[in-house]
């Protein structure tokens, strides 16, 4: 079979099984791996998906016949490698795992000492031309000993490290829907639930690779209803929802209404200066205002970023910010080893809730008032330079600002455009100060202007 490294994206390897990820390629990515970090340790896991035991595997040899010892804690959440990685003191850590992908797809994230991100501008593009160009033989580096192997439990350090995030006894009881689609959330929800006060509901908990209830992608609008019914019908307080590797995690209200993630890193951002008055706090340029108006408001410092967690992650080492989020539902925690959890945000969540005695509606309700966003549009475009510089010749008396794809600021209404770093598509996001009806109107102007079709 011929390798490729049509799967080497910005950020990780992604690509249908086992035409374009497939046991060969992992076995070089660990062998190219070992040498290029010159690593002594490197911890592996793989999620839900079926093909990921064999993946795992053969990237296990790869990095064995580098000389490389191998530390596997089986499957895992993405965030689990990144936290072991760290907690280990590890040269490294590979993910097998595709996300929220369909099925059919794997893949890998790959990080150095530190959980610090391998992306194409740190190696990630260097490793797949490589593991396409080479002939390489499965054998032992000369000159170097077979890397050991030793399969760990990191799941008891890790739930410890989770739950020092929040105050356990101020934790009330309530009740919550949790919704991991059938990804790997569920293992970690239930250790956590040893130690919490909470009545779960769960739906889909079981990790199962053949994905019976459809792609773990809670941002998927018929998948997003499979929670909210349960939480309409339980009277929950709370309804969480993961994708497959729950490294994002998507909150709905006691009134199953969902809430986009932009009103949650406000929320988060507001819990984190509590805690550490004039902190710094990091955004991407997506979706701003209701950010940086609560930043003003509690004496916290704006740091802004391109979207990506590669650049994200960067941005929060070389700033010193202690709390980060994107408006996707990525955040990130400086003692979290500077990288995004899906399990921080919610139980932060919790205990806001349980301190203030408030519903999440009322926490995140006049903040989504105040400023009213159209949530992310994606289209499919022939010629997204074209359409880029378009918009920016029809908005040119706008505040314009090129940090990731076009951003155009007026006094009531602001929007974003830019281009997937992941899939062939243009996302679009609007936002207004109170006025719903002008998102709505700005909304549909600007589609217009965009065209395309429905990605």
């Amino acid at each position: 079979m011929e390798i490729t490294n049509k799967a080497f994206k910005a950020y990780d390897v992604r690509g249908v099984y086992p035409d374009e990820v497939n046991e060969e390629l992992a076995y070089r990515v660990g062998r190219i791996f070992s040498a290029m970090f010159a690593a002594e340790t490197v911890v592996v896991g793989h999620d839900i998906r079926l093909s990921g035991p064999a993946l795992v595997e053969a990237l296990t040899e790869g990095l064995r016949h580098g000389g490389t010892k191998v530390i596997d804690i089986g499957q895992c959440g993405t965030e689990m490698i990144y936290f072991a990685t760290a907690h280990l003191q590890a040269d490294g850590g590979i993910m097998i795992t595709a996300s929220h992908n369909p099925k059919e797809y794997n893949g890998m994230k790959l990080v150095r000492r530190g959980s610090r991100p391998i992306s194409a501008d740190t190696g990630l593009k260097e490793i797949g031309e490589m593991a396409a160009a080479r002939n390489f033989a499965h054998q032992l580096v000369p000159g170097k000993t077979l890397g050991a192997v030793e399969k760990m439990d990191i799941m008891p350090a890790y739930i410890k490290h989770l739950l020092s995030y929040v105050d356990v006894k101020a934790l009330k009881p309530m009740k919550i829907v949790a919704n991991p689609g059938n990804g790997g959330a569920g293992p970690v929800l239930k250790e956590l639930a040893k130690h919490l006060p909470f009545e779960f509901i769960t739906l889909n908990d079981t990790p199962d690779g053949s994905f019976p209830n459809g792609v773990p992608n809670p941002l998927l609008l018929p998948n997003r209803e499979a929670t909210a019914k349960v939480v309409r019908a339980s009277g929950a307080d709370l309804g969480i929802a993961w994708d497959g590797d729950f490294d994002r995690c998507f909150l709905f209200d006691e009134k199953a209404e969902f809430i986009e993630g932009y009103y949650i890193v406000g929320l988060l951002a507001e819990a984190f200066l509590r805690k550490e008055p004039g902190a710094k706090i990091m955004f991407d340029p997506r979706l701003t205002w209701n950010t940086e108006e609560i930043l003003r408001r509690d004496g916290g410092v704006p740091v802004r970023c391109k979207s990506g967690h590669a650049f994200m992650k960067e941005c929060m080492r070389q700033n010193g910010v202690l709390y980060g989020g994107e408006m996707s539902a990525h955040h990130y925690f400086r003692d979290f080893s500077y990288c995004d959890s899906g399990m921080i945000p919610w139980l932060l969540v919790t205990e806001l809730l349980c301190r203030s005695g408030k519903k999440l509606s009322q926490l995140v309700g006049e903040r989504m008032a105040m400023y009213p966003c159209s949530g992310e549009i994606n289209r499919k475009v022939e010629d997204s330079a074209a359409v880029l510089a378009e918009l920016a010749k029809r908005y040119a008396d706008g505040e314009q600002d090129h940090l990731d794809g076009l951003s155009v600021a007026y006094d009531k209404w602001r929007f974003n455009v830019r281009v997937s770093n992941t899939e062939p598509v243009m996302r679009l996001n609007v936002e207004t100060k109170g006025d719903k009806e002008l998102l709505t109107a700005k909304t549909q102007e600007l589609l217009a202007i965009i065209g395309g079709e429905e990605a």
